[in-house]
């Protein structure tokens, strides 16, 4: 995969991970940031970040009237002696076992630098094996039967796909992985060995992506080739078991198309013995661990000095009263916390796969506070998703051609694949009406009518502001505090003189938020960098 080369010098715009970009010639603005519009700005979020992550501090504090309601959800931290906030499960499960993971990665990364290249697909195969086993126990039996079945569909016309693997989350959703004793009695002692991650069908919502994506690029192979596809007799069972199964990426991903894993694994297998190992995907390996631990660490700042899970899951508002501030930027944080603990998984699995010689995309590119655009903000979070839907439903279906309608499938379908819950359902529904006005003013007011209006920044910003509180609307339905509890937040937000306040002071602060967002991608242009988030 071509990379753009690193600039010489950090500036502001290397804080945002590497990723392949459009080439195009740089951008002729000029700079806004030393003009003193865009100084009232900084200056603005200077004094603002460190009262918003205060309001948040203060009511996580031990004096706070309303701490006794969630404090015993917290742990004993590490960080100056503070209690910590491992309340959140998910993180909790990655967070507790950073050293195994660490060391089975450091293990598989050894063993890929010793072992000649000719012979990774093999070692792949087998690690994966191992790991798998490790995890689920003898539920592998169950996973490998499931796999087996999708490869002899691998003929079949799509349709039949993407029913049996359909049909397969909601089974294995609704029968908890199957016991081997529901299966047939006298296999009963098979649930005795469960490995350390019994809940395999919780993961294998990933694995179903890869499922997918093999049996449609054969199918694609097969019928109407393309640039990427490969001859169907590269589409082996053993290659197959390593793509479904591989390590590093199996539980949580980046998800990488098989043509794109099969492109990589090629290059190593058929390399001479005599010839050199090359330089590893990227050489920005070093730097993306130096990226990681740096997010490690934010959120054991985070969860150290803001505990916003044990907070919005003891739900202490219903017993003492919050300032409408209080809870806004509660939630604001919580949505911080939720995408650092999707983000630190994220990364470290593509680290692994790094060092284990393939390059997976990259799952999140911007942070979770430099997002103005609805339909931007789904291309830069969980961007692997993004693209395999884009690869297999989103193009099949028509593409921008019905692009609100499509939008409403895929929306509904990333929804159930997440979690079969009215909650995340809403979640879809709410993401894809939000869809709509931004989609309807790209239409009315264009950049190529009225890009160069002197006003048209400015408009472009309050329709941006728009869009952010929209969004944030939904992720805090779909991952946060559900509807319940965005019902009560918008009516102490909008039914009370403090709320109205505040969300007035909100509106501005995003306002200026945003602008520095725009200027931000005109750095990026300025300096031939064009992503599409």
């Amino acid at each position: 995969m071509a990379r753009r080369k690193p600039l010489s010098s950090f500036n502001i715009t290397s804080l945002t991970v590497s990723i392949p970009t459009k080439k195009r010639a740089p951008s002729t603005t000029p700079s806004r940031w030393s003009t003193l519009e865009f100084r009232i700005y900084l200056l603005i979020i200077a004094l603002a970040l460190p009262w918003m992550a205060w309001a948040v501090i203060r009511i996580s504090l031990p004096t706070h009237p309303a701490y006794h309601f969630y404090s015993d959800r917290l742990s004993s931290g590490w960080l100056f002696s503070w209690s910590v906030d491992n309340w959140d499960a998910q993180y909790r499960s990655f967070r507790n076992n950073v050293p195994i993971l660490a060391a089975v990665a450091g293990m598989h990364a050894l063993l890929t630098h010793f072992i000649p290249t000719q012979q990774h697909l093999h070692l792949n195969l087998v690690f994966a094996l191992v790991f798998n086993v490790a995890l689920h126990g003898t539920s592998t039996l169950k996973i490998l039967a499931i796999l087996s079945l999708n490869y002899t569909m691998r003929a079949q016309h799509p349709s039949v796909t993407w029913i049996f693997n359909g049909v397969m989350l909601f089974a294995n959703d609704r029968f908890s992985g199957y016991s081997y004793a529901w299966i047939s009695p006298p296999l009963r002692w098979l649930d005795d060995w469960q490995g350390i991650y019994p809940r395999w069908y919780i993961s294998f919502n990933i694995t179903m992506l890869r499922l997918v994506s093999f049996n449609m690029d054969y199918h694609t192979a097969t019928t109407t080739p393309k640039a990427d596809s490969h001859p169907p007799h590269a589409y082996t069972f053993p290659v197959y078991l390593t793509y479904a199964l591989f390590a590093p990426l199996y539980i949580a991903g980046p998800i990488i198309p098989f043509n794109d894993f099969l492109a990589q694994i090629e290059v190593q297998s058929t390399r001479p013995l005599t010839q050199e190992k090359e330089e590893r995907p990227t050489t920005f390996i070093k730097p993306y661990f130096i990226r990681f631990i740096f997010t490690l660490l934010t959120m054991e700042v985070l969860i150290h000095t803001m505990y916003v899970v044990a907070i919005k899951d003891a739900r202490p508002w219903e017993h003492t009263v919050y300032l409408p501030s209080e809870l806004a930027l509660l939630s604001f944080f919580s949505l911080i916390h939720v995408w650092l603990k999707l983000l630190i998984p994220w990364r470290f699995f593509r680290l692994w796969s790094l060092l284990a010689g393939i390059d997976p995309p990259e799952n999140m590119v911007r942070c979770m506070a430099n997002n103005y655009s609805a339909l931007a903000f789904w291309r830069a979070w969980h961007r692997s998703f993004n693209l395999w839907i884009v690869r297999y439903i989103y193009i099949p279906l028509g593409g921008s051609h019905r692009q609100l309608l499509n939008s409403l499938l895929i929306f509904t379908f990333v929804a159930l694949w997440h979690d079969l819950t009215f909650r995340l359902l809403a979640w879809g529904w709410l993401v894809s009406i939000f869809l709509i006005p931004e989609v309807v003013a790209g239409w009315v007011f264009s950049a190529d009518k009225f890009g160069g209006r002197p006003w048209y920044r400015h408009l472009c910003a309050l329709g941006a502001v728009f869009n952010i509180l929209m969004m944030m609307t939904a992720n805090l339905v779909g991952f946060v505090i559900g509807t319940d509890g965005v019902r009560y937040f918008v009516e102490q937000l909008v039914g009370t003189k403090d709320g109205l306040q505040f969300l007035l002071c909100a509106v501005a602060g995003l306002f200026v938020g945003v602008q520095v967002m725009f200027e931000y991608r005109e750095e990026e242009k300025r300096r031939g960098v064009y992503r599409r988030c």
